[in-house]
């Protein structure tokens, strides 16, 4: 889990240790006034487990402490929503979280996306994006079945790459244009396509070369500005807001920035992979 995940429960923790403190009360007679397991307190106290709201309203009325229960509700709330488990996130549909990415990425001016292994969302093809969702189904199951619907949107999204003053840098390893994702025919469109948000002059594609000594052997992550960071992994949705963790992932973006080919070199990197993807594709059909 994230740094800034595991410190925002431990402060927490720590604040609510100091309502009990205050009270004069031991965490055996915490426990016992709110018929929980001894250990339960210190575990909350100590950021090894989050609390419920109700298991802040119990913390709040055995301290005496209920002028705090709102604060103390917003700051759960927040920890909640910087650390989403896929399962929540797709629950209302695939569509629905298509939709929170426009928000997001409407609201910031200046988007940088560093992948490894897949093409950023912002420039997938309606095929590429399809075979994808398909996947994360897969692995993710559950949900309403939109993923046409979510296509759709995920489409819709690409719109702010042609209109408006944002600046919008993308980074994608090698690998990701090697690796098939759907069919050779759908590789052959999504590079083709990639050549074409090249030319886009607001945004700024680069490929970091597989021969490159990357420095950072990472997941993706995209860039809000300098107010966020989202991190996709394989369980959950992260997002990181502690400024300390942000230059962390500025210093990174800027390091495979320096690494990545740009330019018409990028355009070499992807008109070739392209033509060999071509190549298993006619020969599939030979």
């Amino acid at each position: 889990m994230s740094t800034s995940v595991g410190q925002a429960r431990a402060a927490l923790g720590a604040r609510l240790r100091e309502l009990r403190r205050d009270a004069r009360l031991s965490g055996k007679s915490m426990a016992e006034s709110c018929g929980w397991h001894p250990s339960k307190v210190s575990r909350i106290e100590l950021g090894r487990q989050q609390p419920s709201e109700d298991d802040l309203l119990q913390w709040c009325r055995t301290t005496g402490s209920m002028m705090v229960y709102d604060d103390l509700v917003a700051t759960l709330r927040n920890l909640q929503s910087m650390y989403l488990e896929w399962r929540r996130v797709v629950a209302s549909g695939r569509a629905h979280r298509q939709r929170q990415s426009l928000e997001i990425e409407g609201r910031a001016d200046h988007l940088r996306w560093f992948e490894s292994w897949v093409v950023p969302g912002l420039l997938q093809t309606p095929d590429y994006a399809r075979a994808i969702l398909i996947e994360c189904r897969k692995l993710v199951p559950g949900g309403r079945d939109d993923i046409e619907e979510a296509v759709a949107v995920r489409m819709t999204r690409q719109r702010i790459l042609r209109s408006g003053g944002r600046r919008f840098a993308f980074i994608i390893g090698e690998a990701a244009l090697h690796q098939v994702v759907g069919s050779a025919a759908i590789m052959a469109a999504q590079l083709q396509a990639l050549i074409g948000h090249a030319a886009n002059p607001r945004v700024d594609l680069s490929i970091v070369p597989l021969a490159a000594a990357a420095p950072i052997g990472s997941h993706g992550f995209a860039m809000f500005d300098r107010d966020s960071v989202m991190v996709e992994t394989i369980s959950a949705e992260l997002t990181v807001t502690r400024p300390s963790e942000i230059a962390v992932y500025d210093d990174a973006f800027r390091a495979m920035h320096e690494i990545a080919e740009h330019g018409s070199a990028a355009v070499g990197i992807l008109a070739r992979i392209a033509d060999e993807h071509e190549r298993k594709h006619g020969a599939a059909d030979s």
